[in-house]
């Protein structure tokens, strides 16, 4: 299956959430290059990125997953290969 390398870009305004994150993460671990999160104290959010190297569909999923969940957006970047 062709796979592409993805960004995903997640704001978190809701501490209560993010073992939900954690958990989802966790189930597409397979997929996961590496992540980085950034506390915005100042601001009361978390600033998080994930790299994937996935199928479209699991990118579309996991990052379906993370925008539905209660003060939280999500957004995909998509290489071009």
């Amino acid at each position: 299956m062709e796979t592409r390398v993805a960004i995903i870009g997640i704001i978190v305004e809701n501490d209560a959430i993010i073992c939900d994150i954690q958990n989802l993460l966790s189930e597409y671990s397979d997929y996961i290059i590496g992540r980085m999160g950034i506390p915005y104290r100042e601001k009361s959010i978390r600033v998080i990125s994930v790299v994937l190297d996935a199928p479209m569909d699991i990118i579309n999923a996991l990052t379906g997953k993370i925008g539905n969940l209660d003060n939280v957006s999500a957004k995909a970047v998509y290489s071009v290969k």
